[in-house]
């Protein structure tokens, strides 16, 4: 038996659409908005099709818009799924041993990126208030040392 064809990129980009329709960012924006941000930097870095399917996707399952069940059973390639796996965070896991995962696996860098490059735009974090600004923006700059990321 033949496994199903990956769902195409604009499929993938609905279902994100859809699981992530009423989430909002710290800034109070609609969460899509970041993610085509994600898929919109990954294109531009040179990411192929599989990237660009994991930056969609790459917190439907840490944020719980999607399970990781329906990850392992859905139509995509094994490489999306293994790199939407290593950008799941887990509770409590080191950022260490998060950067691992992520540099462990081929392909997760560059969506790393350009997730870290959005999340860290001067104009999205000129929004928050001073403490939470102040803290991803630390939180950020040790991930980005981590994976080598300049």
């Amino acid at each position: 038996m033949n496994p199903s064809p990956p769902l195409p990129l604009a499929e993938v980009e609905a279902l994100a659409r859809e699981a992530h329709a009423t989430q909002k960012d710290k800034a109070g924006r609609p969460y899509t908005e970041h993610l085509q941000a994600v898929a919109h930097g990954v294109r531009q870095r040179g990411g192929d099709a599989d990237q660009i399917a994991a930056a969609w996707l790459h917190d439907s399952v840490e944020d719980d818009a999607l399970s990781e069940q329906w990850l392992a059973q859905a139509p995509l390639t094994p490489r999306t799924k293994a790199i939407v796996l290593a950008l799941t965070k887990r509770t409590g896991e080191p950022q260490e041993t998060y950067a691992e995962r992520i540099l462990a696996t081929e392909g997760a860098r560059l969506v790393k990126e350009a997730d870290l490059a959005h999340n860290a735009d001067p104009a999205r974090l000129a929004v928050l208030d001073e403490t939470t600004r102040a803290r991803l923006t630390e939180k950020y700059t040790v991930m980005r040392a981590l994976l080598g990321i300049r």
